[in-house]
């Protein structure tokens, strides 16, 4: 089966946490298993300096698995690597009835753009690839190409990917 993705992007504090956030809420309580991917523009550590694991790290070791009764995490260091494509990251995901992706804007695949009057940037995306298949706004859009969609919209917004990607109203 193929995977179901379907992205959520837009400019620097546009919404897109919270919007990803709520759409896991609404498909996970309408029955469907879902992973979400996350690009990040810059350094992050999901390790905290002084920990077991964090040590591990700064000795050297290019990965690093921490496991518990609740989680497992797995780090793995890029060293001079480059950063891996998301179609990478996508193939290591276990299986899933829908991953959504946040961020990679430049990438080509559906997804809908956050807009909120609050972001740095109030301009639209460019969409040469004609990836964007909606709008997700906290104010009117003039003119619009694709569908738009209020940010409380939760429903309609689901709904539209759930109609885009094959999935369906709710699992089997």
């Amino acid at each position: 089966m193929k995977q179901r993705i379907f992205g959520i992007t837009g400019w620097k504090n546009s919404g897109k946490t919270t919007l990803t956030c709520k759409l896991v809420e609404e498909f996970t309580r309408r029955g469907f298993s879902v992973a979400t991917l996350k690009h990040a523009h810059h350094l992050f550590d999901v390790d905290q300096e002084g920990t077991d694991s964090h040590r591990h790290r700064k000795a050297g070791a290019a990965e690093v698995a921490i496991v518990s009764g609740n989680r497992w995490a797995l780090m793995h260091e890029l060293g001079e690597q480059g950063e891996p494509s998301m179609q990478d990251m996508l193939a290591r995901l276990s299986p899933c009835d829908l991953v959504l992706i946040e961020g990679y804007k430049r990438e080509d695949h559906p997804k809908i753009e956050v807009r909120r009057k609050a972001a740095l940037d109030q301009s639209p995306l460019p969409d040469t690839g004609a990836s964007i298949r909606a709008i997700a706004a906290d104010h009117d859009i003039a003119e619009a190409h694709v569908p738009v969609f209020s940010l409380d919209d939760i429903n309609g917004i689901a709904d539209m990917i759930a109609l885009e990607t094959g999935l369906g109203e709710t699992a089997a």
